[in-house]
């Protein structure tokens, strides 16, 4: 019987695609990837119900089910590596199902080398960006292994999906009436499909689970300070996968995160996609406030653009390109100076940075100050002026010269 290792969220898609392959004739291992949140449940309650996914799996007829831990993996590997770079595409959305999919590649070759398989599949769509994040990592990883992407070989609309389920006794959680697509790891939520293909429909309420409605919003606003470590976070003592749970939790509960976006997709189509990003929000905008701090002008001037090339190079499934890791090198460059404290206060859906501090900072009071103790050299400016204005000055003159009528 042929092996095949399946990518295995318990949602629909897969959930068709594991009976599918089984009714095939294939030996199925459902891979699922343990990334700190389940899409339905966030906090304590995700342990349970990633259980019950892999439960599901094997009441499906999967041969086995794996529950990879893979938390601090992500966080460090992926989620921070990001954070370094402020990684944001189209300037918004952290990345957060794009950064873990180059991880869940990597895992479905792990499995299938451990399980003897030779083919590993996933439940993506032609259309949309993962089917390229996942091939590409396992493609990079060993190019000998065939992927599946059988929603591709042969598409299958949700509604076709929900009737194949209820017809094959899948228990699946999407209706007609709330078909949404849903994938959530520690770094955020991303939510598609149904009533948000319009983008004209304001997202409805049932669409969020991790961030709090503005009616829901606490009265008084929430301060923390963010420690940061050669740019690696953490707070009263927690770091990692469980300190980042715990932002989610505490930023949601402010209604920091919620981001709905028109994106340009990979292969070329627009789609809008719906966000909760409360935890890496936050860190990315405190993480930006230090490196105002500490950086010279130079660095802030190129890492914006390099930044920028960073979230495209995630976004668009070339997590193992060069020029990523170049980036990555040139980020740890200067990560050692990425030490400091940053105060943020939580109120009403924003994440607003009230203070920052760090031994490498590059603020000198003495020179910046309007009041006494002002230690600036104020005559030193006109020389700064005259000479950083002569090329702007020997232009003017030059085009004057030539526009001159001849005598």
């Amino acid at each position: 019987m042929k092996k095949i290792v399946l990518a295995y969220s318990g949602g629909l898609d897969t959930s068709v695609l594991l009976k599918q392959f089984i009714l095939d004739g294939y030996d199925v291992i459902a891979l699922t990837a343990d990334l700190g949140e389940s899409d339905g449940t966030a906090g304590a309650g995700a342990t349970d119900a990633l259980q019950a996914v892999k439960q599901k799996a094997l009441d499906l007829g999967a041969s086995a089910a794996l529950l990879v831990d893979a938390k601090e993996r992500f966080i460090a590997n992926f989620a921070y590596k990001a954070l370094h770079a402020n990684a944001l595409y189209e300037g918004v959305y952290p990345l957060s199902a794009a950064l873990s999919r180059p991880l869940i590649g990597e895992l479905l070759v792990e499995a299938a080398h451990a399980h003897g398989a030779g083919t590993v599949a996933h439940g993506c769509t032609g259309k949309g960006n993962d089917q390229v994040r996942i091939e590409l990592a396992v493609r990079s990883l060993d190019p000998k292994l065939v992927c599946r992407a059988p929603l591709r070989e042969k598409p299958l609309s949700r509604p076709d999906a929900i009737e194949f389920a209820k017809a094959n006794s899948v228990p699946v959680s999407s209706t007609s009436e709330k078909p949404y697509s849903v994938d959530a790891n520690l770094w955020g939520r991303s939510i598609e499909a149904g009533v948000l293909e319009d983008p004209w429909t304001a997202p409805p309420q049932d669409a969020y689970a991790w961030t709090a409605a503005p009616q829901d919003y606490p009265s008084q606003a929430a301060e923390l300070v963010i420690t940061l470590q050669a740019g690696i976070p953490s707070m009263n003592g927690g770091r990692g996968a469980n300190f980042v749970a715990e932002l989610n939790a505490l930023a949601g509960k402010h209604g920091v995160g919620r981001i709905d976006l028109v994106e340009d997709r990979v292969i070329g189509v627009k789609s809008r996609e719906v966000y909760e990003c409360p935890g890496s929000v936050t860190l990315i905008e405190a993480h930006k406030t230090l490196e105002r701090l500490v950086l010279t002008r130079d660095e802030l001037r190129f890492k914006a653009g390099a930044d920028q090339k960073y979230g495209e190079l995630v976004y668009d499934g070339l997590w193992t390109s060069p020029l990523r890791n170049a980036l990555d090198a040139f980020n740890a460059s200067s990560a050692m100076r990425l030490t400091g404290e940053v105060r943020v206060r939580l109120h009403h859906g924003k994440a607003t940075v009230t203070g920052v501090r760090s031994p490498f900072a590059l603020y000198e009071e003495r020179l910046a100050t309007y009041g006494h103790g002002d230690l600036f050299d104020h005559h030193a400016a006109a020389g700064f002026i005259a000479l950083h204005g002569l090329p702007l000055e020997l232009h003017a003159k030059s085009v004057h010269t030539a526009l001159q009528p001849a005598s």
